[in-house]
């Protein structure tokens, strides 16, 4: 049972500046709210603020040193963990608000808000979490994907013999997957060049936005999967109604097992999975996965299906196989037409998504949407994670020299 852990803060860039920062919820302090100081071993627990946006009485920044150095703290049980890295000659900046009672609520750095003072930081964080079972970590794209590269190294086991890596963005990930929705851009019509963020006053790419805050940086995705989601109805819908008479299975992997559903194209379309009514999903709530149909309740059958069906939806996978989860091969591949409809068929799907695992990442893994940690039982890892019960040493490299 893992009541605290080493981790070794790794640069792998080339340059000293480089700092990060580890926050969350103190578990055995009663889920507090957190930041590890720069001393690497005790935490600063933010204490109710006067004002909105009062900044932080300690600067926790944890500077990494000279490219090539390492440094190791040693972390207790925090839940809802991130690991937050900066370069530059800017550090991040963490705010406080008032929360009742005495309390701070964290105001973490934003990529969406054009006034928050870490627009221009080039900056990333990986997640963990750290309780009595396990430790369990991740590189993440659902927000963004930052131009600063983050991989993960786990030793675990008996003298941390066992070792699991995520290796992260490729030292020109950022750049490769900016020009791929460059295309993508020109070849459907649709805004996914507006996602693209440049440093101030330049043309180089500073981050890329997930689809999901379009809408932040101008690029409207409204209607989008629309034509899909027809089809998907149209699929599972029974004949008399004109549809392809299909069934969905969804294995829960969970108690209730597979269960089983079908569409019904009266009013504006539903499924029904083992007896649970599941509307008709907007694109909105298949980029953002938490809105909708998709939006999880007191039913344990209805939160069992919901990442699987929305997984399905947002990997475009649907009308690839009726079983699912599925595997990688039945990803990003419905073709449908363009927009406006005139100039002939195109690939529909997150082509944020698809082209993390394609062209950013070094190994095809890590987070870029909601659910991506689904899939099928013996399954390859689409989402960057790392786990164990029996963790020694969680290594965090940063920096285009990473060698996981």
């Amino acid at each position: 049972m893992p009541n605290s852990l080493r981790i070794a803060l790794h640069n792998d860039s080339d340059t000293d500046q480089l700092f990060a920062y580890i926050t969350g919820l103190a578990i055995q302090q009663g889920a507090r709210r957190c930041f590890l100081r720069p001393d690497g071993s005790t935490l600063y627990f933010p204490s109710g603020p006067p004002r909105i946006g009062t900044p932080l009485a300690e600067d926790c920044a944890i500077p990494l040193g000279a490219p090539g150095n390492s440094v190791t703290v040693t972390i207790p049980q925090i839940a809802g963990g991130r690991i937050w890295v900066s370069r530059g000659p800017k550090k991040l900046t963490f705010l406080l608000n008032p929360a009742g009672g005495g309390a701070a609520a964290l105001v973490e750095p934003s990529v969406l808000n054009p006034s928050d003072p870490n627009r221009d930081v080039d900056f990333g964080f990986a997640e963990f979490t750290l309780d009595g079972a396990q430790i369990y970590a991740n590189v993440s794209f659902v927000d963004f994907v930052p131009r600063v590269p983050i991989g993960l190294l786990l030793h675990c086991g008996p003298r941390g013999g066992t070792v699991q890596r995520v290796a992260g963005t490729a030292p020109d990930g950022v750049e490769r997957l900016a020009e791929k929705l460059r295309e993508q851009a020109a070849a459907d019509g649709w805004p996914w060049d507006k996602l693209i963020v440049h440093e101030r006053g330049t043309q180089t790419v500073l981050r890329v936005l997930s689809p999901t805050h379009g809408d932040a940086a101008g690029a409207r995705f409204a209607g989008y999967f629309e034509a899909y989601v027809d089809a998907v109805l149209r699929h599972y819908a029974p004949a008399h109604q004109g549809g392809g008479g299909a069934t969905l299975h969804i294995d829960t992997q969970a108690g209730p097992g597979v269960v089983s559903g079908t569409a019904d194209l009266s009013s504006s379309g539903r499924f029904t999975i083992g007896g649970e009514p599941f509307g008709r999903p907007t694109t909105a709530d298949i980029l953002g996965c938490n809105s909708g149909p998709f939006t999880t309740g007191p039913s344990p059958l209805r939160n069992a299906v919901i990442p699987r069906l929305a997984a399905a939806f947002a990997r475009s996978a649907l009308l690839e196989t009726a079983r699912h989860p599925s595997g990688p091969e039945t990803f990003y591949r419905f073709r449908g037409p363009g927009r406006g409809g005139g100039g002939g068929e195109v690939v529909v799907t997150n082509h944020y998504a698809r082209l993390v695992h394609e062209v950013a990442v070094v190994d095809g893994r890590g987070y870029a949407f909601a659910y991506d940690d689904v899939q099928p039982g013996g399954g390859e890892d689409q989402s960057g994670k790392v786990n164990a019960g029996d963790p020694v040493l969680l290594t965090v490299s940063v920096g285009e020299s990473a060698q996981l």
